[in-house]
This record gives C-alpha cells, sequence and structure tokens, in this order.
C-alpha cells in the first residue's frame, strides 16, 4: 500500500513539474472588445512567457458568462484550461438565473486580478449633468427613459441605483457591452452603467456624459467626476471584480505555479500602467485569500439582487 501511494505521489509530482506541457486556453466570457477581453488580452503574452507555452485567449460569451465558466467546470483539472471569470458568472449569475455549475464547488480558485471602473453615463440629449438631475428629470419623467446593459454588473448597479433614488426607467439589455454602447452612442439608448475601458474614446470626444463612478472613491482617471458615495448613495456596495479559476480539484502546485506567475505580472510596472489606462485597477491575491473572497462577493451580490428587488428569471 505504501508503494502504491508513493507511486501516485510521485505520478503527481512529476506532473506538476511538468506543467504546462502544451498551450493555455483561457476563456474569456465576453465578446471581443470588453473589457475582460481587454484584460486578459494585456496579460496574455507576458503570462505565456513566464509560463514557457503560449496563452490562448478564446472568447466564450453569452449567458452573462456562464458558457464559459461551465466549460472550464467540465474541462480536465490540468490547468490547461482555465477562465479569466468575474463577478457576473461567480457572484451575480446564479442568483439571476439557474446556471449549469456550481460557483464555488464546480472551480478551484487561482488569483484576484483586480476590480474594474465603472461610471454612471447618459447620452448629451438627455438634460442632466450631475446624477441628481438625472433623477430629477427621472422622476418628472417616469418611464419616459431607458437604460442599457450588457452584463450582469450593469443589471444589477442600474437596478440598485434606480431602487434607491427612486427612479422608474426601462431595460433594454444587451448581450455584451459594445452592442450596448453602440446603441447609448447613437441616442436610442439614454443611460447606462458601463466599465471604463469600453467608453473611454466616446467620453474624452464628448460623445458620452459620465456622472459619477460607482466606485465609493473618486477615479484618477476622471478626478473631475464625483463618487457615487459622494452624489448621496452610501448604500451602493457592489465592486464589479476579475479572477483566474480552474477547474475544481485542480493540483495544489499546478495552482500554485499560476497564482505566483499571475501575481508577479500583476506586480510589473508596464503592465499595471497598462491595466489602469483601461480603468483596472490590478490587485493579486493568494489563493486562500481569492478563496475566501469569493464566496463573500456571492453573498453581497445576492443580497444586491434581493434588495434591488431584481427577480430571477
Amino acid at each position: 500500500m505504501r508503494y502504491l501511494f508513493a507511486l501516485a505521489l510521485l505520478a503527481a509530482t512529476s506532473a506538476a513539474a511538468q506543467y504546462p506541457s502544451k498551450p493555455i486556453r483561457v476563456l474569456v466570457p465576453f465578446g471581443a472588445g470588453s473589457s475582460t477581453d481587454i484584460v486578459m488580452r494585456i496579460l496574455a503574452q507576458p503570462l505565456g512567457q513566464a509560463l514557457g507555452q503560449p496563452v490562448v485567449v478564446e472568447n466564450k460569451p453569452g449567458a452573462d458568462g456562464a458558457i464559459a465558466a461551465a466549460e472550464v467546470a467540465k474541462a480536465a483539472a490540468d490547468g490547461h484550461t482555465v477562465v479569466l471569470g468575474t463577478n457576473s458568472p461567480f457572484s451575480a449569475g446564479p442568483h439571476l438565473r439557474k446556471v449549469p455549475y456550481d460557483a464555488i464547488a464546480d472551480f478551484t480558485p487561482i488569483s484576484l486580478v483586480g476590480n474594474y471602473t465603472f461610471f454612471v453615463l447618459v447620452h448629451p440629449s438627455v438634460p442632466a449633468r450631475t446624477l441628481a438631475e438625472l433623477i430629477a428629470y427621472a422622476r418628472a419623467n417616469p418611464g419616459k427613459l431607458n437604460y442599457a446593459t450588457g452584463n450582469t454588473s450593469g443589471i444589477v448597479m442600474t437596478a440598485m441605483l434606480a431602487s434607491q433614488a427612486n427612479m422608474q426607467l426601462v431595460h433594454v439589455p444587451y448581450k455584451s457591452e459594445p452592442q450596448a454602447i453602440t446603441e447609448l452612442l447613437s441616442g436610442a439608448i439614454h443611460v447606462m452603467i458601463s466599465s471604463y475601458a469600453t467608453v473611454a474614446p466616446h467620453v474624452r470626444e464628448g460623445k458620452l456624459r459620465p456622472l459619477v463612478t460607482t466606485l465609493p472613491n473618486r477615479s484618477a482617471l476622471l478626478p473631475e467626476v464625483p463618487s457615487i458615495v459622494e452624489a448621496g448613495f452610501p448604500k451602493f456596495s457592489v465592486v464589479p471584480w476579475a479572477g483566474m479559476f480552474g477547474p475544481a480539484r485542480m493540483p495544489r502546485d499546478v495552482t500554485e505555479r499560476l497564482n505566483r506567475e499571475l501575481n508577479l505580472l500583476l506586480r510589473r510596472a508596464e503592465v499595471r500602467d497598462s491595466l489602469a489606462k483601461q480603468a483596472f485597477d490590478p490587485k493579486g491575491s493568494t489563493i486562500e485569500e481569492f478563496s475566501a473572497y469569493v464566496k463573500e462577493q456571492y453573498e453581497i451580490w445576492g443580497r444586491a439582487i434581493r434588495e434591488a428587488g431584481i427577480q430571477p428569471e
């Protein structure tokens, strides 16, 4: 029995030592040009160089990230197929609809990558230059304004804001942020809560007007724009995030290797600068810290969804 156990341990150690033995697939739960796609493409090449194998980014959009997450949950637990997951498939999605996986039990948390910066935006045709003016206009014209969403972050945060501000807005859902932003730019959509990475050029050109950031503090990218807390909403409790996951029961040595290389990468000045330009705040974490964070965020987003009165599909 001891001999068999020793052989199994030797085989596991040998497999981990050879990791990675082929290119690593990183699934992105959203389409090309989305903020998560941009973040992963910044990380892919240097991460591949550190690991000694190419990191291949594959976009698997659909079902608010559940399609990509489900594929990784069923993949071989050898570290060669992982997902850059977000709060959409891991924190909010399971509370909004039935998903074909357990967001906690079916995955191996590898590392927190960071947090997104979101803004409340309006088309210039909307007569509001502050959040207070938007709320006043919406209350005076119930049901006249619509809002777009391209992910669960937008769905939950806009529903929270509408509920806390007592606004009646018409929801127009889209499959991704880029689609929704196209409609916002045309004026067909009036309001949207979006990640800054996908709207930055349009904000700079004056085609969209940012009213507040959903972060508790102002963003260094647009320091003149107040935070949602400053605007009078201290209970706005959710912050969108991204982190890397593998299938459940990944070998510890493989998970540690990915965690170590990813965290070293997130400390590099040129990587941090590139991510900062996308309004993404790189974090990093230990495996244990990220595991606890995922469980905490699952509860926070679930509570926010219930308090906003969002009904599961």
